[in-house]
Parts: C-alpha cells; sequence; structure tokens
C-alpha cells in the first residue's frame, strides 16, 4: 500500500479504493481527515490530510446528500488543484450528477455559473489563501448558496468517511466541458459605466494567484494604466503568500503603490474571491471602509436599497448608508450568514470587514472583480484621490482592526467581559459578545477553529480607542 499520509493516525479516516490497470486491482489508500471540513468550507494540507481518494469521497458523498441534477466544478492554479476536482468530478458523476467542468476558474466564476445557469450546484476546487501546500473545496448549493457546518457540510463529512472505495451509480452522469468566461466577463462589466471610468494608474499585486488569470479580458476593456505584478498564476506562490489581511504580504503592493505615483493600489487573495485596497498614499484601507464606499455607490445606482454589514464594522458603514437613504442592516460574521440574509431582504449589497462582498447582481455571492471595478468608478466619478475620500473617515472614525488573544475558557471569558463592561452600554449576543456605549462601541466573538477571541472595538476619538482597547485586551489576557 501507498501510505500517502505519512503514517496511520487515529485522526484520519483511510477507506480502501480499487483500481484497476493492466496489472489487476490495485488497492491504492485515500486520505481524508475530518478536521478539514471547517465552518464555511472544506481545507486541509494535500496528500497529509485530504488526497485524491478523498476529493472523489467527498464529491460521491455532496451528490448523495443533495441529489443535484447537474453542478459545476472549477478549480484554481493550485499544483494539486486539477487532480483534485478531477478526481472530485468524478465521485459526483459516480453518484449520478451531470457535471460542467470549467477548468481554471475563480471561486466566484463557480458561483456565478450555479447562478447564471441555474444549476443544483458547484465545487470550487481551492484552499483561497493558505499557503501552498494546502487544498480544500468550497461547495454551494442551488443559487449559489453556500454549504457549510449548520448547512449540510457536517452531513458531507459523515457520508464521505463512510465510503469504502469507488462504485458507480445505476446511471452515471456526463462530464462536459463548459465555458463559463464570456457570461461571467459581461456580468462583472455590467456593475459600472465604462465610459465613466477614467484612465487612472493602478496597481494590481495578483499574487500569482487566480485574479491573473481573470483580471486580463476586464483590464482590456478599461482605459486604465494597469501596472500587472505577479499575474503569472503559480501555485507555489514564488513572491508572497496570497493572504493581504497578513501585513507581511501588503509589504510590495503598498511599496508599489509609492512607487509608481498610482492612484490607488489593488491587492487580490488566492482564489481572487477578495480584493484589499491600499490608497495613493500607500495606507491601507480597511474593510468597513471599503464596505462604505462601495454601499454608497450602490445607492447611488439604487437609492432606498437595504445593506447588509458585519457585526464587526466601523459606524462608518451604518451612517454611511443612511446618509445616502439607504437602510443598514446588522448582521453575524460568515458568508453562509450574509448570504442567507440577502436573499431574505431583497438586500442589494452586502460587505464584511474581512473583504468579501456581496452582490445581488451576482447571484447573492462574493467577487472581489466587482469590487474593484467599482472603485474604479468611484475613484474616477468624484475626480479626487483616494486618500482625500477617505479623509473623511479616518478623522471621524478610529479602530483597532481586528485583535486575537488564545484563552483557555471561551465561553468563560465571554461572560466575565460582559459583566465587566455590561453596564457601560447595550449588550447584544448576534455573534459573540457586542457592547454599544455610545461614544465606544466593541465585538468579541469566538473563532470558528482555534481557541481564540477576536476583538473589534471602535470609539469616536483615538484617545478613548486606545484606552478601551487597552482595558479590554487587559481583561481578556488576565
Amino acid at each position: 500500500m501507498n501510505d500517502r499520509g505519512g503514517g496511520e493516525s487515529p485522526a484520519k479516516s483511510r477507506f480502501q479504493a480499487e483500481k484497476r490497470g493492466e496489472s489487476g486491482a490495485v488497492s491504492i489508500l485515500a486520505v481524508l481527515d475530518p478536521k478539514v471540513f471547517k465552518a464555511y468550507d472544506v481545507r486541509g494540507i494535500y496528500q497529509a490530510e485530504l488526497d485524491e481518494e478523498g476529493a472523489y469521497a467527498i464529491g460521491r458523498a455532496y451528490v448523495e446528500q443533495f441529489e443535484p441534477r447537474r453542478i459545476a466544478v472549477g478549480h484554481d492554479m493550485r499544483l494539486s488543484s486539477p487532480a483534485m476536482a478531477e478526481a472530485l468530478t468524478n465521485g459526483a458523476a459516480d453518484a449520478g450528477s451531470d457535471v460542467l467542468q470549467l477548468g481554471l476558474v475563480g471561486t466566484e466564476m463557480v458561483y456565478f455559473a450555479v447562478g447564471d445557469l441555474e444549476l443544483d450546484g458547484g465545487v470550487a476546487v481551492t484552499a483561497s489563501h493558505n499557503p501552498k501546500e494546502y487544498t480544500g473545496m468550497k461547495i454551494v448549493r442551488r443559487g449559489a448558496l453556500p454549504v457549510g457546518g449548520e448547512s449540510g457540510l457536517l452531513e458531507i463529512r459523515e457520508r464521505a468517511l463512510k465510503l469504502s472505495g469507488r462504485s458507480q451509480a445505476a446511471a452515471r452522469g456526463r462530464i462536459e466541458p463548459h465555458d463559463v468566461w464570456p457570461a461571467y466577463l459581461e456580468r462583472v462589466l455590467s456593475f459600472v459605466e465604462l465610459e465613466a471610468i477614467k484612465p487612472l494608474r493602478v496597481v494590481i499585486d495578483a499574487a500569482n494567484g487566480m485574479a491573473g488569470a481573470m483580471l486580463p479580458p476586464v483590464l482590456e476593456r478599461l482605459p486604465i494604466d494597469a501596472v500587472r505584478c505577479y499575474f503569472e498564476p503559480d501555485g507555489t506562490f514564488p513572491n508572497h503568500e496570497p493572504n493581504p489581511l497578513l501585513p507581511e504580504n501588503r509589504e510590495f503592493i503598498v511599496a508599489k503603490t509609492l512607487e509608481e505615483h498610482a492612484d490607488f493600489g489593488v491587492a487580490f487573495d488566492g482564489d481572487a474571491d477578495r480584493c484589499f485596497f491600499v490608497d495613493d498614499a500607500g495606507e491601507f484601507v480597511p474593510g468597513d471602509f471599503v464596505t462604505a464606499l462601495l454601499a454608497a455607490s450602490v445607492l447611488e445606482k439604487e437609492p432606498g436599497a437595504k445593506i447588509i454589514y458585519d457585526l464587526r464594522a466601523s459606524w462608518a458603514v451604518p451612517e454611511t448608508v443612511e446618509h445616502a437613504g439607504g437602510v443598514p442592516l446588522v448582521n453575524r460574521v460568515g458568508h453562509a450568514f450574509i448570504k442567507h440574509r440577502m436573499r431574505e431582504e431583497g438586500a442589494a449589497f452586502g460587505g464584511e470587514v474581512s473583504g468579501h462582498y456581496y452582490f445581488r447582481g451576482f447571484s447573492q455571492a462574493d467577487s472581489g472583480v466587482v469590487p474593484f471595478l467599482l472603485m474604479l468608478e468611484l475613484v474616477s466619478k468624484q475626480g479626487r484621490r483616494l486618500s482625500d475620500i477617505l479623509a473623511a473617515y479616518r478623522g471621524r472614525y478610529f479602530l483597532t482592526g481586528e485583535l486575537n488573544t488564545p484563552v483557555d475558557d471561551v465561553a468563560g471569558k465571554l461572560r466575565e467581559l460582559q459583566e465587566r463592561f455590561g453596564d457601560e452600554g447595550e449588550v447584544s449576543h448576534l455573534d459573540g459578545v457586542s457592547i454599544d456605549a455610545g461614544d465606544w462601541h466593541m465585538n468579541v466573538r469566538p473563532s470558528n477553529t482555534e481557541p481564540l477571541l477576536r476583538l473589534n472595538l471602535e470609539a469616536r476619538t483615538p484617545e478613548l480607542m486606545e484606552r478601551k482597547r487597552d482595558e479590554v485586551l487587559a481583561a481578556i489576557r488576565s
């Protein structure tokens, strides 16, 4: 047997799958560690925690759980992704579903295909912003609704772990290629007035991820002067990891934006469903400020629309939405919850501090390319530098950003924080503990995957922000 998992481990569930070659039946070992099933997706180290036979099992279990007739499967540029996508496709087809193979595409293109073609579901084989040794999957149902821990992913896990090799349903599904690019391109460009976009100079860091494949046909339709950096899709990520939320991965885009005297810079994560902005002065733009700006752009085109934002966000979001005549609706963190609320409310736009931006006109799904286009349009129409546009926010809203602290007793610490600070303002338990004291507010919520508490705090003055930040952190870390 070929033990690709590096030795037997009680944490792993392995099953025998038969492959028949010229010499007869060959028994191979599949790796499917239960811990790769996360709150919102599947993610683990390739071959050590999840391999092709594990992907086959997940594809088969997905179809057996939801019984979709037609799904789409696409994959990112990671070295393992083509083989993982092929295995998953075969698992889905063996279980009886027809599969449209999208090939090398960004995650949002899978979402778009599922919604636009009215498919029953889809899977993007990607590990998003994780390091190069990871593999993973983002799974959706009809309408591009995500499959997470509370919406079927645990059931898929149980089915996949019980499978004992490959077999075929009575009627194997058809597998056929599908070119989603032309329709996708027209859809994302429909969000902006192309004639309004000026020849701005913009630095783009694709981080050797999917943005390098997705953006060129978009850029061909734009009048901008794009400084393209690391556009060659390369799953080894030779320049830096594709996670712009980490400051060390933003050093390049900041320096390059200043060096090129650009109007702004934009950095994409690995599967390009998130983008992050740097203004002309080289300052990183927090996700809540981006949400506020994009909300104002959406409301200009659709007055009175509902806008969803996550409870970690700055007051800048609801106050901007109200000023622009929209209806701000606060929501718990997480794309599954945001997407469900968008459908429930008929909201036009939703934004999260983490850089996920959702659009009703894009199957209520998140996109990295649409926010980039909207920012081009916004800066062009305002005729001002992005740093000047943001000055009103930076001079009024003072944020800590997200501060993470490991704790031994998450539930106990949350109770302690409420007892310590609850008398200072209104308490909410929508997600963790939130306290709104009028001149400052905070949210402390547990991580979905680690024994961590995540603090986001804001105040009306920098001095108050720093004082309350230090008080709350001291309480968390005591």
